[in-house]
């Protein structure tokens, strides 16, 4: 089931986030400054490819730099594409087949506008 849903996903709006994550990481690498960020995003765009089967936990390390790296991704990036979540998980609910999907796009928007301290793992 995980298989298809992850395919309907990709489909629907995983593309297009991936893109969106994936364009914030390069951009943050080319201000070199903000490379630790550039790396999160491209983490997280692997996820938001391909979500169902995967989770979001708070790294048992996170400390101070993780939150005052959060609050510098949550103006450069994170607010963007915490919109582009919401809008796309609106869209998808419209639907019935959609819901379970606009549903895990909700889910995406906390690590969208805070991910470092986070990791991804397997269910």
């Amino acid at each position: 089931m995980k298989t298809v849903l992850n395919i309907i996903w990709l489909v629907l709006s995983g593309f297009w986030l991936f893109l969106g994550y994936m364009l914030a990481g390069v951009i943050m690498c080319v201000l070199i400054i903000t490379i630790p960020w550039g790396i999160a995003s491209f983490r997280i765009a692997k996820y938001a490819l391909w979500p169902f089967g995967r989770e979001v936990v708070q790294k048992p390390t996170a400390g101070v730099w993780s939150f005052l790296g959060n609050i510098i991704w949550f103006v450069l990036a994170g607010i963007w594409l915490a919109i582009a979540h919401v809008v796309s998980g609106i869209a998808l609910c419209i639907t019935i087949i959609g819901i379970p999907l606009g549903i895990a796009d909700f889910k995406m928007v906390p690590i969208s506008l805070a991910p470092l301290g986070k990791e991804i793992v397997e269910t």
